[in-house]
């Protein structure tokens, strides 16, 4: 239960929500469309942000959502990868759809979006039988052609990677949203090749969005009454924009381009002054991407929070070669030291893997003692989970036995645990700045909200409301919770 609660507390862009999964989602009805879309998103941020976009998509092909599945013509599961668990997850939900298609609507057609299409396509298609169109995460604009050939009798599939799709000239359709946080995707793909990661298999090379139309975006939402937006991308710090192109073209780019282009430090600030009262988040970083100009940036503009989610994933300079990641624990810890030194405050969170192929005691110590220097303020900990078609899984054999992964990552949760309880502990008897996002779980009578470091907090209502800005007095916390009272309006309402 424990290690569920710190791998699932926050919805980061390679985090696994666990409240969010199998959400169906809905948006406004047009009078004009007559068919109806049933759409699921499971996994990370980036999949719900690219259920949007096939909503946008499909709104304009004719559908209306509906959260009746046994009255929708379309049938879509935006999937993910990443676990075993997930993938497991999205067959049971597609046995499900295919018994309500044989009891109640056979006419209904089942797709299958995201980052496993690529992966499971014959699969799905050919050996199963359980879906009538396979999408990849590239393809969304495809999706009324795929849908034409899957009414005429025939099966439909569009895995193919793109060199420069982002989906900037697509509106997302805000889903299901409280109407004051939104997330606005800005890099998609990855290059690094981390042994034990599907993305780039799956989500193709780094190429990112025009910096005019993720501007336009943030306008639009702040007209809109948002109040805070999270820059998302598989590796926000590779942002590059030099007139479109794979950042790993860069090099081959005019001077004129070189000179123009625009990093994510200068999107930041971008984001920070088009919209001084708007707050700006991002995830996830890279730590051998990560520069202290995007630091600096922060520190520059009061607007963009003082958060950075910077996963290690291993203590051991042994384990990150293996797991070809293109910094060692003495440069992930001078970075640390670097961000500390212009961002006092800044708040740290972390992603480790517990048991990956020829962990030692001794490398498992090594992540141990990383966590001690750092001290975390929370952090996303999984057992080792071998994933089909990565490297690791072509070169390495899974040999870390399952006792041993649980009980290691029972440790790092443990250990965890105790620098949440420290890094809370920090904020009482302080005055904090809270966005007031949702009524609390546990109490009708108070608001939850988040602080720019990331916290959760939770006062009582009196006279305040979703998407006010509340300078909330700390009285007490859990490891996970700050716990107060409002003392009145911040000055950035």
């Amino acid at each position: 239960m424990l290690i569920d609660y710190y791998r699932f507390k926050y919805n980061m862009e390679k985090i696994i929500d666990e409240k969010k999964q199998g959400e169906s989602l809905v948006l406004d009805q047009h009078k004009d469309n007559n068919r109806k879309l049933f759409i699921e998103s499971y996994g990370c941020a980036m999949n719900f942000s690219d259920s949007e976009i096939v909503a946008s998509i499909l709104a304009n092909d004719g559908f209306n959502t509906t959260q009746k599945l046994e009255e929708a013509d379309l049938v879509l599961v935006n999937t993910c990868s990443i676990r075993d668990k997930a993938e497991q997850t999205i067959r049971k939900r597609l046995e499900k759809y295919n018994a309500v298609k044989r009891s109640h609507n056979p006419k209904m057609k089942v797709g299958v979006l995201g980052c496993m299409a690529e992966r499971l396509k014959s699969k799905f298609l050919e050996e199963e039988k359980i879906v009538d169109l396979v999408v990849g995460p590239d393809a969304y604009k495809d999706l009324p052609n795929l849908i034409a050939e899957v009414e005429e009798g025939r099966n439909a599939v569009n895995v193919i990677l793109s060199k420069d799709e982002t989906y900037g000239d697509i509106s997302p359709v805000r889903l299901q949203s409280n109407g004051v946080t939104a997330f606005v995707s800005i890099t998609r793909g990855c290059d690094n090749m981390c042994t034990f990661c599907v993305v780039p298999f799956t989500r193709g090379r780094e190429r990112s969005r025009n910096p005019q139309s993720i501007i336009e975006e943030v306008n639009d939402l702040a007209s809109k009454g948002f109040k805070e937006i999270t820059l998302l991308g598989q590796n926000v710090d590779s942002y590059l924009w030099y007139g479109g192109g794979l950042k790993k073209d860069f090099d081959k780019a005019s001077d004129i381009q070189k000179a123009t282009a625009v990093s994510f430090a200068n999107l930041l600030e971008l984001c920070a002054e088009a919209q001084p009262k708007m707050r700006i988040r991002f995830s996830t970083s890279n730590p051998q991407d990560m520069t202290l100009d995007v630091v600096r940036s922060m520190a520059k503009h009061r607007n963009i929070c003082n958060y950075i989610h910077l996963p290690v994933q291993s203590g051991s300079d042994r384990i990150l070669k293996e797991m070809n990641r293109q910094h060692t624990r003495e440069e992930y810890i001078k970075l640390i030291d670097d961000i500390k030194q212009i961002l006092p405050d800044c708040t740290i969170s972390h992603d480790l893997i517990t048991g990956f192929p020829t962990e030692t005691e001794e490398d498992h110590q090594d992540t141990l003692s990383l966590m001690e220097h750092v001290k975390y303020s929370f952090g996303y900990m999984f057992a080792y989970s071998e994933r089909p078609g990565t490297m690791a899984a072509r070169k390495l054999k899974d040999d870390i036995p399952e006792p041993i992964k649980k009980r290691r990552l029972a440790e790092v949760v443990a250990l965890q645990q105790e620098h949440s309880r420290i890094r809370t502990e920090e904020y009482l008897n302080k005055t904090v700045e809270v966005l007031i996002e949702k009524e609390s779980k546990k109490s009708s009578e108070h608001w939850s909200g988040r602080t720019e470091h990331n916290s959760v907090a939770v006062f009582p209502k009196e006279h305040y409301k979703v998407g006010d800005f509340v300078n909330v007095r700390v009285n007490n916390c859990t490891t996970a919770t700050l716990i107060g009272e409002a003392e009145g309006y911040s000055e950035n309402n």
